[in-house]
């Protein structure tokens, strides 16, 4: 085990469109094509929130407008020594901006009805995916305010 543990904080966003199509991101990770939710890593000098409306940006090029936390989620990768606690946020993917360029990695953006999503489980990028879309489902829906952002000397 590392001498000074670091867990990744990431975030991701769900976005669900009048059909009910879940919006997720076709990318290639470790030569592997995988589904995921937007998601990334959360950046010095950010919040939350800004991180997960950047990384919907980034990855798809959506506007995302986060709604409601659905839950907070601690994964360790199976076979690296990594571990992962991710930000879950719902919310509404806007207007895309189609000439905005992709992160490196990024495919594109997917609308995926539930059936569709789970046909293509081999594919999840981790079972976060799955569990953040169950919860979702489920009615997990918690309220931003939860989140509370404190200035350096308070």
């Amino acid at each position: 085990m590392n001498p000074i543990w670091s867990p990744h904080v990431t975030v991701a966003a769900i976005a669900v469109d009048d059909r009910g199509r879940f919006l997720l991101v076709e990318e290639v990770v470790d030569g592997r094509r995988c589904l995921n939710q937007p998601a990334g890593h959360w950046d010095p000098g950010e919040t939350l929130l800004q991180a997960v409306v950047r990384e919907t940006l980034e990855e798809t090029g959506y506007a995302f407008a986060p709604e409601y936390l659905v839950g907070i989620y601690h994964w360790e990768h199976p076979h690296k020594d990594l571990t992962y606690l991710r930000f879950c946020f719902a919310g509404r993917a806007d207007s895309r901006d189609e000439s905005r360029p992709l992160d490196v990695g990024i495919i594109g953006p997917l609308w995926l009805s539930p059936a569709e999503l789970e046909a293509r489980r081999d594919q999840w990028r981790s079972g976060m995916v799955g569990r953040c879309i169950a919860d979702y489902c489920a009615g997990e829906r918690y309220p931003l305010e939860l989140l509370h952002c404190l200035a350096a000397d308070a």
